[in-house]
């Protein structure tokens, strides 16, 4: 006898997952615009941040958070310079907190598109 669960048996339930994959060659530093490190991550901030440096010389700042799960932020200056850190942090935090865990690193590619309307007087 199948087992029920909240009215649905186990043979009629399903698990589906969309795999999405973009492959792209390996780039040096592993990162476009922001890399989040795990507090347990295999590399730690300051190694991170030497090597962005390392391949782009002072093109990244490193924020370090106090979070459960993040340790730091890697990112691109010029994102700072379009959106101000106390708006762009804790966005990057809330979406990387859904699918990070301690030991991961995640690499993030951002667009921003900025809207500008105006009304003028004729």
């Amino acid at each position: 006898m199948p087992i029920k669960k909240n009215n649905v048996t186990k043979e009629n339930e399903k698990k589906k997952a969309e795999i999405n994959l973009t492959l792209s060659e390996f780039e040096m530093p592993p990162m476009r615009d922001i890399l989040i490190l795990g507090k347990r991550a295999p590399i730690g901030p300051e190694a991170a941040k030497r090597m962005a440096d390392a391949i782009a010389p002072e093109r990244f700042a490193l924020i370090t958070v106090n979070d459960k799960i993040i340790e730091a932020i890697l990112l691109r200056k010029t994102l700072l310079q379009l959106i101000p850190q106390e708006h762009l942090i804790p966005t990057i935090i809330e979406e990387a907190r859904k699918i990070m865990r301690e030991e991961m690193v995640i690499k993030i590619e951002m667009d921003i598109n900025i809207s500008v309307t105006k009304i003028i007087e004729l």
